[in-house]
């Protein structure tokens, strides 16, 4: 509530007004990395980590922006949405889409800050863009629904941002239901919610400390490479649209020898998508040894075949793998830094948080943060100050 209240008074300072309060989390991914954008399966849940937005409608078209933990403003208009290659675009971004979408919005004020760790790959960015399209929905009563939202929100990163982004962040951050995991298929948006039967297990993340960015990483490169690989197997398997078309016996045959870079990254998303499922199986069995053992091979595969880990992230894991408490750990987000997610039993926390923190500095010459997360609800309207 300190942060609402720091929140509410500076909105109240800069723009003369009471806000909106807006919650939009971050996201932890379990299991089913890369897969979003090959129309595979991934298993999110939103945290109690989040953007937290104060805004407010103005009788103009002008867009004034602060972003308190930066201390930075921005001030433009409806009339030039262009992006700035700043943070403001993560909010133009959403803007541009809703008046391409024919959406009757004014401008308005938006204060922002956070308790996500930033660029510790738990979409920040997806919990902002959701963020701001929850607040002009709210601020100008269009009456969208939340997969409406999501969709804007996504195609303001890939458009606008430049990010070619999946839906998994967007989707996880919007929808999420506290104490369950979101099964969403990215194929066809199809997604059921499953208990997190976690008695005595916390989710702890590590973070790499190593700055995490998917426009400035080789994001776009891999979904290039995945990409290339269906349109090399359409020639032999017309049928096929995407990765989660095909098979380890199509790749063997046809791409292993002929592109093996290729091969690696289309092989690792056909093994993902299985180890996802064989993971919710064993979740709803209540078996999470075995999840957190298919944890491991997700981390191996991402590091190993999709080459989207770095040094750092392997030692957090190689680390968390000599601790008997542990009982599964992985990469997560986007990769090339950011945090490892581990299921820690919460009598061994004390004694695994000691064993990294050391370990890792003198592996790397880096410090860690660790950071102990509880599955929360989706973005949501905190607090209506006045009528709108």
């Amino acid at each position: 509530m300190d942060l609402l209240n720091q929140l509410t008074a500076s909105f109240r300072d800069a723009f003369h007004s009471d806000p909106l309060l807006i919650c939009s989390p971050g996201r932890v991914n379990l299991i089913g990395e890369h897969t979003d954008y090959n129309e595979g399966f991934v298993l999110p849940a939103a945290i109690d980590k989040a953007i937290y937005l104060a805004v407010g409608p103005r009788n103009d078209d002008e867009l004034h922006f602060i972003a308190h933990d930066l201390n930075k403003t921005y001030r433009g208009s409806l009339a030039n949405l262009t992006p700035t290659k700043t943070w403001a675009d993560y909010l133009l971004g959403v803007v541009a889409q809703f008046v391409l979408n024919g959406q009757p919005i004014r401008g308005f004020n938006c204060l922002f800050s956070g308790t996500i760790p930033m660029g510790a790959g738990l979409s920040s960015s997806a919990a902002l863009e959701n963020g701001v399209g929850f607040a002009l929905n709210e601020l100008f009563d269009l009456g969208l629904d939340r997969l409406t939202m999501v969709k804007l929100s996504q195609r303001a990163e890939n458009e606008f941002v430049g990010a070619k982004v999946g839906i998994m962040d967007m989707f996880a951050s919007m929808m999420g239901k506290a104490d369950h995991v979101i099964k969403l298929d990215c194929r066809s948006l199809e997604y059921t919610y499953a208990p997190l039967r976690m008695d005595g297990i916390s989710i702890v993340l590590c973070d790499s400390r190593v700055k995490h960015s998917l426009v400035s990483s080789e994001y776009n490169t891999r979904r290039a490479e995945c990409e290339a690989g269906v349109r090399f197997l359409k020639t032999f398997y017309p049928e096929i649209n995407s990765l989660r078309d095909v098979t380890m016996d199509m790749l063997d045959t046809h791409l292993k020898n002929a592109e093996p870079l290729i091969y690696r990254r289309c092989a690792y998303v056909v093994q993902e998508n299985q180890r996802l499922l064989d993971g919710v199986a064993a979740l709803e069995e209540n078996n999470v040894a075995t999840f957190g053992q298919l944890m491991y091979g997700s981390h191996e595969g991402l590091s190993q075949w999709y080459e989207v880990s770095c040094p750092e992230l392997d030692t957090l894991v190689e680390i968390a793998r000599e601790h008997p408490g542990v009982l599964g750990a992985r990469m997560m987000g986007g990769g090339f830094g950011g945090c490892t997610i581990n299921l820690v039993r919460e009598d061994a926390l004390e004694d695994f948080t000691e064993l990294i923190t050391k370990q890792y500095k003198a592996r790397t010459g880096k410090d860690t943060y660790l950071h102990a997360c509880k599955i929360q609800n989706g973005t949501n309207l905190v607090s209506k100050a006045v009528s709108y």
